[in-house]
């Protein structure tokens, strides 16, 4: 793969940023929704909310970063991509859960304020470092993205013949 230059990298990152600026708006939106909205349906577990809330955000994020952020460096098996992409997410999201979980349990700040500002800024905001690092050189490095083999002739299909055997 070529090296990009710093224009292109500025637009990668430019993308990266606007996709996973979605992908955040998913993931704090469904995350306060699940633990302070109507029922306040994981009050008690705001844990079992970011996970919740991360894995939507990670399937959007997925979408966005492989058709439009590394369109480019992406391979032609989305399936091994999305592996990838989940397993990057995975450990992006333990992070978000950990800095959460030492915030709300060790350190005993449990108020609204404190519970976003641990898991939704500085939770995401170093699985973001993370997770762009991972993308750019792991995930869309653009393995496996060679031509497929051409397909077999169908059986009983005529072969040519490679050299001539006599005069014609």
């Amino acid at each position: 793969m070529a090296r990009q230059s710093f224009s292109q990298w500025l637009a990668e990152l430019f993308k990266f940023g606007f996709v996973g600026g979605v992908a955040y708006v998913v993931d704090t939106g469904l995350f306060n929704l699940l633990v302070y909205g109507p029922g306040q349906l994981l009050l008690d577990h705001p844990t079992a909310g970011k996970v919740i809330s991360a894995s939507i955000a990670t399937l959007v994020a997925w979408v966005g970063n492989r058709y439009w952020t590394f369109s480019d460096r992406r391979s032609q098996t989305a399936g091994r991509e999305l592996v990838m992409f989940v397993l990057v997410n995975v450990g992006g999201m333990l992070v978000a859960v950990a800095t959460l979980w030492f915030s709300y349990y060790i350190l005993g700040l449990t108020s609204p304020v404190a519970v976003n500002i641990s898991a939704n800024i500085v939770g995401v905001g170093l699985g973001t470092i993370f997770r762009y690092f991972c993308y750019r050189y792991w995930v869309f490095s653009a393995v496996g993205a060679a031509a497929p083999p051409s397909p077999a002739p169908p059986a009983g299909a005529p072969h040519p013949d490679p050299a001539p055997s006599g005069p014609r």
